[in-house]
């Protein structure tokens, strides 16, 4: 079952990571060590290593206070609106970091509704909220990126910890503050530290957050590594410091495993009215109108306020009484289907759409073929010395610079039988390594869910293994399949790091085409990244609706 995900891998990962990066080492004149120490002794590398460190830690922090109370109220309450909030609150997290850059841009930037709005009111001739290129906006963005991976992660496990447990030490006399130090903490401890992890490597690794939004003051190694390869091509350099953000992220993600397989092994699956609750009590009344709303306004007013700057009128040169040209046009929408002379791509933008949809979907063939035998093999015997070594293997691509990779791309994938630089499939294969660790990651609770007995009842009756995963395997994990398809399907829709290095112009992507409007002057091009955002968003809201649908029994890593 191993064979085809590690051959995939070893031809597709590592081989033209090895060959960018020993390119780049042997064209440095102290070989390989010296980039490295070069890397580790400059102050202003190891200012970007010092700020990629705090800036990560501290997010991770705000993700886990915003996240937490979300997460008990999603696990132990019923309440109307339950499944659109939680497909609402995930949106965020398949959304590029592009488009979340952009739903900031339309919110609190300078031409953004708060900064109109407050000019219009108080008659201001200058924006005064100035957050973009801060370390707020930063902060911001990366809670508004990953909150929902603490409400679903912790809220799903801690949706099926038996409440008795509690219940039983409060009849003994434990206060509140006892039963949730000694009784809830303890049993919720690795569900808390895994998602924490999760969420340290995506903001560890963050790219287009820090690009957009951070400005020049702030550069994370990821935004290092752009700027040392692509604008001063000093790829020794930009290697070393891909070898250490890869070391980091081999040694989280070794944690990251250990602590998941902890919390996905079979488990007696409880119906909601047994763990879940109406609100009964004034407090937990007062609870959920706190926290809803928060939340709601925290992840949902950037995407109204993209989806609303995207259809509106607005002359973004004038300083004052900018409310004045204020009108409702679909004239962004309708400039997508236009190639007009002198364009940045070779074929009308909204062509991005019909090419996103043909990758995705490759992508989502070529994930469930590699991802469903991985997660069969680290479910049969996942203590076994192979399955531990391989498992944090696979998310080594979430972690590895993008950047790196695709130029990997270019200079491994260049001769017969594999010279695929010209050739669009070289895309959906880019989208495959990204989106395969969130299959597995998917798949594999769902298999480890199985009660053993009925795969050993089927085994007695003289089943063979094929059979065993025909009848008993597959049908029951169906829905997490669709689950892990519709994932794989929103990442490659999103993807933008590697896509931007290897995609051609003439098959743009829609990230690709909202980060290339997004650089360019004039508020056409600007309004033209809104609408193509808004579609993203929109795509992206009907596949967690889909996954809210389809998750099996609420369980599952993401």
């Amino acid at each position: 079952m191993w064979a085809a995900p590690l051959a995939f891998l070893i031809v597709f990962y590592f081989y033209p990571l090895g060959s960018i990066l020993n390119l780049s080492f042997t064209r440095g004149e102290t070989g390989f060590a010296g980039p490295i120490i070069t890397a580790i002794t400059s102050p202003s590398i190891q200012g970007v290593i010092w700020f990629t460190l705090w800036q990560a830690t501290l997010s991770t922090l705000l993700t886990l206070i915003i996240g937490l109370p979300g997460a008990y109220l999603l696990a132990r309450y019923e309440f109307r609106g339950k499944s659109l909030f939680q497909a609402l609150s995930g949106i965020p997290f398949v959304l590029p970091t592009l488009v979340v850059a952009a739903a900031f841009n339309a919110l609190l930037g300078p031409r953004g509704w708060a900064n109109i709005l407050l000019m219009d009111i108080f008659d201001l001739s200058a924006p005064p909220i100035r957050i973009v290129n801060t370390i707020t906006a930063i902060l911001v963005a990366h809670v508004f990126y990953n909150t929902t991976i603490v409400l679903r992660m912790v809220g799903d496990f801690w949706s099926h910890l038996n409440p008795q447990l509690a219940q039983a030490a409060r009849s003994l006399g434990a206060s509140p503050w006892q039963t949730l130090r000694k009784i809830t903490l303890p049993l919720l401890l690795p569900a808390i530290t895994t998602a924490s992890l999760l969420i340290f490597i995506f903001n560890f690794t963050s790219f287009g957050v820090i690009l957009i939004l951070g400005g020049p003051r702030y550069a994370t190694m990821e935004v290092e590594i752009y700027y040392q390869t692509i604008s001063l091509f000093n790829l020794p350099l930009a290697a070393a410091l891909s070898v250490i953000q890869l070391i980091f992220t081999l040694i989280l993600t070794i944690f990251y495993t250990r602590l998941s397989a902890r919390i996905s092994r079979p488990l007696p699956l409880r119906a909601r009215k047994v763990t879940q609750q109406r609100f009964l009590t004034w407090r937990s009344r007062i609870l959920a109108a706190v926290i809803i709303p928060t939340l709601l306004i925290l992840l949902t007013a950037p995407l109204f306020a993209l989806s609303t700057r995207s259809v509106t009128r607005l002359d973004p040169a004038r300083a004052e009484r900018v409310l004045e040209d204020r009108g409702l046009t679909l004239d962004f929408y309708r400039a997508l289907s236009e190639s007009r002379r002198g364009a940045l791509f070779y074929v009308p933008p909204i062509m991005a759409i019909r090419n996103s949809l043909g990758y995705a979907s490759a992508t989502v063939f070529l994930a469930l073929i590699l991802g469903l035998p991985a997660s069969w093999a680290l479910t049969r015997n996942s203590e076994s010395l192979l399955n531990r070594i391989l498992d944090p293997i696979l998310m080594l691509p979430l972690g590895t610079s993008a950047v790196t990779l695709g130029l990997g791309f270019i200079i491994a994938l260049n001769s017969p039988p594999l010279d695929l630089r010209a050739s669009p499939l070289l895309i959906p294969i880019a989208h495959t390594l990204v989106a395969f660790p969130f299959v597995v990651r998917s798949l594999t609770p769902a298999l480890r869910s199985i009660q053993p007995r009925l795969r050993q009842a089927a085994f007695v009756l003289g089943a063979s293994p094929f059979d065993v995963m025909r009848t008993i395997d597959l049908p029951l994990i169906g829905r997490a399949v669709l689950v892990a398809a519709t994932f794989a399907f929103m990442i490659s829709m999103g993807e933008f790091g590697a896509t931007a290095i290897v995609s051609r112009p003439e098959y743009p992507t829609i990230p690709v085409v909202i980060y290339r409007f997004m650089t360019q002057p004039g508020g056409l091009n600007y309004g033209q990244a809104l609408a193509m955002s808004t579609i993203l968003m929109a795509v992206t809201a009907t596949g967690m609706i889909a996954i809210e649908r389809f998750r099996i029994a609420k369980i599952g890593e993401f």
